[in-house]
């Protein structure tokens, strides 16, 4: 069964699916098209991509891509824990600007549904933690952007300080928020 909640941000899905558990372990599947179609997710996921963290404090994002590139995500935890952040670029959004954040596991199994419009970014919050996400567009080296993770406005509530977050020089000059260009309508 799959089971979809919205956060304070309703376009953006909290996804349960059904654990069958013994004594070896337990088998789930975590993504069947018909199954999301039926719950209003029609996106056709064309790539996977898999990172590997192996310290606590990794930071990875606040990363988006322009359009005709944009791509929604479908975020899960196959080993460890995030705190997985999805942030509204879309100008006529209501909520432009502001971010959810929910914690992602692979012992809750729990996946994160986010749109086109957001920016994406997480920390994790265990060694070793390993995250795979679905997406429906390809990456498109030349529609990559970003908004820096740290960026005040935001008032994201990162488990790491500035200090202490591990971090690409790449993600580490991204621009603030009131610096990137309007993208997304």
């Amino acid at each position: 069964m799959l089971e979809l909640r919205s956060l304070a941000i309703p376009d953006v899905k909290v996804i349960r699916t059904d654990r069958f558990s013994d004594a070896r372990g337990y088998f789930c599947e975590t993504f069947r098209r018909s199954a999301f179609a039926e719950k209003g997710i029609l996106h056709d996921f064309v790539q996977d991509n898999q990172s590997s963290s192996d310290r606590i404090g990794t930071v990875r994002g606040l990363h988006f891509q322009r359009p005709p590139f944009a791509q929604a995500k479908l975020i899960r935890v196959l080993n460890g824990a995030i705190l997985d952040v999805a942030v509204d670029l879309r100008r006529s959004s209501p909520n432009f600007g502001k971010h959810v954040a929910i914690r992602l596991d692979s012992e809750s199994g729990e996946q994160l549904f986010i749109p086109k419009g957001f920016a994406h970014g997480f920390c994790t919050l265990q060694p070793k933690t390993v995250v795979l996400y679905k997406v429906d567009q390809v990456y498109a080296p030349s529609h990559d952007c970003g908004v820096y993770w740290a960026d005040p406005a935001l008032a994201i509530k990162w488990p790491v300080t500035t200090s202490e977050a591990q971090i690409s020089p790449k993600d580490q000059t991204l621009p603030v928020l009131s610096q990137v260009a309007c993208v997304f309508e």
